[in-house]
């Protein structure tokens, strides 16, 4: 059952951006899922384009320098890159983060990597679970838009990405903050205006006599 939830996910996401933002369209297909993702996701479809780029070239040229001397994930979203894993000494720690900032169209560096040995494959399966049961939180709640906010986690500790407004991430927190087994949040945001509010809601008055 466990397994049947975790694999429907990314389904409940879906339905759940249908529902914050009023719309009930008709999907159909695993490439029309993944254009109303792109059209739900605040980032321009450019820059989405330009961090899976960023990832991808980030990712092995830090592999091919570190080698089996650390684990390290590069996530990139609006072009700032997100370090966390592990490297073994503090000068690699450095060169992971020279090698990312030297990758095109990166604007900006966190650099999260711990000093130590990489994490056991059990640590990073438990990791995984709990970036799906927070997405899942995210969904249940109905507080915001769940695909404004990137998950990803690391040895316990949940990083939270997107562009979203101060209340979208207090949301986020608090929700990431009370899934079970989470040791730490650590927020990567960067921040957008409260959108304006709505016309004014029309006034009873009551009946001249």
């Amino acid at each position: 059952m466990a397994r049947l939830a975790l694999a429907l996910l990314p389904a409940l996401i879906l339905a759940a951006s249908f529902l914050v933002s009023g719309c009930a369209p008709v999907v159909v297909g695993a490439a029309a899922a993944g254009g109303v993702a792109v059209a739900a996701d605040r980032r321009p479809a450019d820059v989405q384009l330009a961090d899976e780029r960023i990832e991808w070239t980030a990712s092995g040229r830090v592999s091919d320098a570190l080698k089996d001397q650390g684990h390290v994930n590069v996530t990139s979203y609006n072009k700032m890159v997100l370090l966390t894993g592990e490297a073994t000494t503090e000068a690699l720690k450095g060169e992971a983060e020279k090698i990312s900032a030297a990758v095109p169209e990166v604007k900006t560096v966190v650099n999260d990597l711990q000093i130590g040995a990489p994490t056991s494959m059990g640590s990073r399966s438990n990791d995984s679970y709990l970036t799906s049961v927070v997405k899942a939180r995210f969904v249940g709640e109905q507080k915001f838009n769940p695909l404004y906010v990137k998950v990803v986690t690391e040895n316990g500790t949940v990083y939270l990405l997107g562009l979203v407004t101060r209340k979208e991430a207090d949301d986020a927190t608090n929700i990431a903050r009370h899934v079970s087994g989470v040791k730490r949040v650590v927020r990567v945001f960067e921040y957008i205006p409260d959108p304006p509010p709505g016309p004014p809601k029309p006034v009873a008055e009551p009946e001249k006599k």
